[in-house]
């Protein structure tokens, strides 16, 4: 349960990035997202690397109770990250040719409260994205590009992802389905792109809980759902996905430690930094961790961009 109060983000774009990888067909992994696979191999592939100019964006935000002042500031600075991705040219003159959208860590679940006697067990039922990208503030599509009309407003709209999401997050497993199991349902079809760079940026301010189970039960005590969605299983997801470790990157900002700071409390996010340091396992620099408690959060979505641009420099195709 959500033990975390609410604390202020502060976003102003300060950098922007290049991306996107060369062309190869990939296919698309569709498991149901269960097992504990330990892959971290770094795909296939061979090739020189090339001035890269697309990238599809993929943010996941927590929409627990917490967020509020967070999502509040992250919707207000994002005219202006759209601003930079529409205005920003490659080293050889071209724009980019980017996607942006907007899921959440959020899944219907059920489960049980149970605060022993003389309190009678409590079924609770929460309703969450389960992946899907946002469609509302006026667009019917799942994801921005640079000919979108009203493209600022909207970005900025749907970022504000609201605080009345499930309050177990998992923003591992979500990003997973948001990739596969909405696109084999076509809720999320045509958003990916074989040869551009997958970026992924998180943030949360818990833990990640990402299980496939459901119907579990809570204590007095609170307490979590056992994952049963791994760090490595989700390394393992993407390298299969793009083809190639160097095809994608990841941008966490979330908990360091239990650490607290003048915007409130965070849970230290130790499945999430189990999934930077296996995403970092092939050699590369695939992923950046940066603390939510920082007293300047613009750092953390800068890292996420530099290592986006970095990625970019050293795609195998």
């Amino acid at each position: 349960m959500k033990s975390v109060m609410y604390f202020v983000f502060g976003i102003s774009i300060l950098g922007l990035v290049a991306c996107g990888p060369g062309a190869r067909g990939d296919d698309v992994v569709g498991d149901d997202g269960s097992g504990s696979g330990s892959g971290s191999g770094s795909g296939s592939g061979s090739g020189e690397p090339r001035q890269c100019n697309k990238m599809d964006i993929v943010f996941v935000i927590d929409d627990s109770g917490s967020m509020q002042e967070e999502q509040t500031n992250l919707a207000t600075n994002f005219p202006m990250f759209a601003d930079l991705l529409s205005s920003y040219t490659t080293a050889d003159g071209q724009n980019i040719d980017f996607r942006v959208a907007v899921t959440t860590t959020g899944r219907d679940m059920d489960y049980t409260l149970d605060l022993g006697a003389p309190f009678p067990p409590q079924q609770m039922h929460e309703t969450g994205d389960n992946g899907a990208f946002r469609n509302n503030c006026g667009l019917a599509k799942r994801f921005l590009e640079p000919t979108d009309a009203n493209m600022n407003t909207t970005l900025a709209c749907r970022a504000n992802v609201g605080t009345g999401g499930p309050g177990f997050e998992m923003p591992l497993l979500m990003s997973k389905w948001a990739l596969s199991e909405r696109v084999l349902d076509n809720t999320n079809a045509g958003f990916l792109r074989d040869d551009a760079l997958l970026a992924i940026v998180y943030l949360t301010d818990e833990n990640d809980s990402s299980t496939t189970a459901n119907n579990w039960t809570i204590g007095i005590s609170g307490g979590d759902p056992a994952p049963d969605w791994h760090a490595a299983d989700q390394v393992q997801f993407l390298d299969a996905l793009k083809g190639n470790r160097t095809r994608w990157a990841a941008g966490v900002i979330a908990g360091d430690g239990n650490c607290t700071s003048s915007f409130g409390d965070a849970v230290d996010a130790t499945r999430m930094k189990e999934f930077v340091q296996a995403a970092n396992s092939g050699g590369t620099t695939q992923a950046v961790f940066s603390s939510i408690c920082a007293g300047d959060l613009t750092i953390g979505l800068k890292n996420a961009l530099d290592t986006f641009q970095a990625a970019c420099g050293a795609i195998i195709l």
